[in-house]
């Protein structure tokens, strides 16, 4: 029987190295970029479990689809410990779309946009 241990959001960016940057200095990301030198095409970015790949695509631009739908249009959501902590070393250096608060489904959320405008959602489960 297959087993499924990981996934890994795949985002299109117009620049991969201020992504890989952005990620680094405000969300403590690593990088393993392709090729080895710059202007990088392809990159993988890890902290811990959570991965995301990036990809160039030139003159990229996401749409902004977030007031779309009633609670947001999410990008990645990441499953943490110690989001309180988190949320504190990033609300004033990053575009927060909703502060950490109580969800009614036990977590503790916020979401962020990054700098090509994915909304990153930051979790924790809560009793009760």
């Amino acid at each position: 029987m297959p087993h499924f241990f990981s996934t890994s959001p795949s985002f299109p960016v117009a620049d991969v190295d201020a992504t890989i940057r952005w990620y680094q200095q405000y969300l403590g990301f690593d990088a393993n970029p392709f090729p080895d030198h710059k202007p990088y095409v392809f990159a993988l970015l890890y902290r811990e479990n959570a991965e995301i790949m990036l990809q160039l695509v030139n003159d990229y631009e996401k749409p902004n689809l977030y007031a779309r739908r009633l609670g947001g249009v999410w990008d990645a959501y990441f499953r943490v410990i110690g989001v309180q902590e988190l949320y504190d070393s990033v609300r004033d250096k990053v575009e927060v779309l909703r502060p950490l608060q109580k969800m009614p489904y036990s977590q503790m959320e916020f979401e962020v946009k990054d700098l090509n405008g994915y909304v990153l959602v930051f979790s924790e489960e809560i009793e009760g």
